[in-house]
């Protein structure tokens, strides 16, 4: 297995959103540089940055202003998984080119109940038609979204054929009995295991896990990559205790919008809660609860 330069904790950076509903490049570097003021690695255009509702063609241009303009691509992981081979490999040979640490990749999700030997042939066209030893992929398995669930029988097979290639996983299963599994079996040859969810954060680490890339690393990113940088302290559960208890504020809310009315709300920015159908924004009076519920935890965001 390479090595990486990637942080331990990742987030899955919103995406900004002006008024002719394109992505604000400069915004959207604002927000990255703020992340990574804040120790979290930037993996954009995966879920919670609306990335199936952006063209490909649109992804590689921001990517690509946004390494121009400074964004350090050895802490990125973009999203480049499509349901065409075609496609993902346009993005991932982007994003390799462009010296990015490694890419996050959905398998083609369109079609369900798929064999295992059709989704090893979707990884081993990608791998083959990219064809650079740069590359290192991080499977998105998200099986609640993608009703695709990766086995484990298919995993060996690719680490088998490309063991310098699938670098790990970002699991947002939500099935811990999966995630133990593949840490136990594949964790000793470096595959690396992101949580998908900020939850699991200290579980996956103690289990011998890399980290997360999870939502709400966009809205509370130093205390998630200060629990991942300190999971062995005396103090990790009440840390990990912290964390949930932001999650649990806002878990009645939707995800995606959710971060972006944080983000509106204490950057004093409107704009940001701005979302593409087929996602809307939140209500005002969602907004105003929102408020309320991350005031009963005393919690808040400086520097944006």
């Amino acid at each position: 297995m390479q090595a990486t330069t990637l942080p331990a904790v990742l987030a899955p950076v919103i995406s900004p959103f002006n008024q002719q509903g394109r992505i604000d490049v400069k915004k959207l570097l604002k927000q990255c540089q703020w992340l990574r003021a804040n120790d979290a690695g930037i993996a954009i255009f995966g879920t919670n940055s609306e990335s199936n509702s952006i063209s490909s063609i649109e992804k590689m241009d921001v990517l690509e202003k946004l390494i121009a303009d400074g964004l350090d691509p050895k802490v990125t992981m973009p999203g480049t998984g499509a349901c065409s081979v075609a496609e993902t490999v346009l993005m991932t040979a982007t994003a390799v080119k462009a010296g990015c640490a490694g890419v996050l990749m959905l398998p083609p999700f369109y079609y369900k109940d798929v064999s295992d030997d059709g989704l090893f042939a979707y990884f081993s066209e990608v791998i083959e038609q990219v064809g650079d030893s740069r590359l290192q992929i991080y499977l998105y398995n998200i099986p609640p979204i993608t009703k695709i669930p990766m086995s484990l029988d298919l995993l060996e097979r690719l680490i088998a054929a490309y063991p310098n290639t699938i670098a790990g996983m970002k699991d947002t299963s939500g099935d811990w009995a999966y995630t133990e599994a593949v840490l136990k079996q594949f964790g000793p040859r470096g595959f690396r295991m992101f949580a998908g969810n900020e939850l699991f954060l200290l579980r996956t680490m103690r289990a011998g896990g890399y980290g997360c890339i999870a939502s709400m690393v966009n809205i509370d990113p130093k205390r998630n990559a200060y629990l991942a940088a300190h999971w062995q302290d005396a103090d990790a559960d009440q840390l990990q205790a912290e964390l949930d208890q932001v999650r649990a504020a806002l878990v009645k809310f939707p995800t995606v919008p959710t971060m972006k009315a944080v983000i509106a709300h204490f950057s004093k920015d409107p704009e940001w809660a701005r979302v593409r159908p087929p996602l809307v924004s939140l209500t005002p009076d969602q907004q105003k609860q929102m408020a309320v519920e991350l005031e009963k935890i005393h919690f808040s965001i400086d520097g944006l």
